[in-house]
């Protein structure tokens, strides 16, 4: 078995003898970019992590637009109602108290947008583009 499903069902074996129950809740998630939220029921011992998996295969499965990828890596879940901060990916979804939600995706830190950016913008510009610029600048002004 793979580790994601050994460390889901280990966690939810866990909570569920702390607890004694099997609670189950319908959340709603709200994805930037998208129509309308995302509704399924989760367990109160799932994973932030899992939950976003579940989110992302309900996502592509409706065939909704934007597309999005499918690394869970790659997003950030917000309780809609009570903070800024992103729940940590190995949080309980019953322990952010929350049953709305908005799932981001995470933005590429500024200098590693650069440096995927910078070499591309040489490679389009070529050579001698700042004389171009600078001429039709000149240009501008004289007329």
């Amino acid at each position: 078995m793979s580790q994601k499903i050994l460390r889901k069902k280990q966690k939810r074996k866990s909570f569920e003898e702390l607890n004694g129950t099997n609670n189950r809740f319908l959340i709603s998630i709200n994805v930037l970019g998208s129509a309308g939220p995302l509704r399924f029921v989760v367990n109160e011992g799932d994973l932030i992590a899992d939950v976003i998996d579940t989110a992302l295969k309900s996502y592509a499965r409706q065939g909704r637009l934007p597309r999005l990828v499918s690394d869970t890596d790659q997003f950030l879940l917000y309780c809609a109602n009570f903070g800024a901060d992103a729940l940590s990916p190995w949080e309980l979804i019953g322990s952010s108290g929350g049953r709305n939600f908005v799932l981001c995706k995470k933005q590429i830190e500024p200098e590693d947008r650069m440096r995927e950016t910078r070499p591309r913008m040489l490679a389009q510009k070529g050579c001698g583009s700042w004389k171009l610029w600078l001429n039709k600048s000149f240009k501008i002004l004289t007329i």
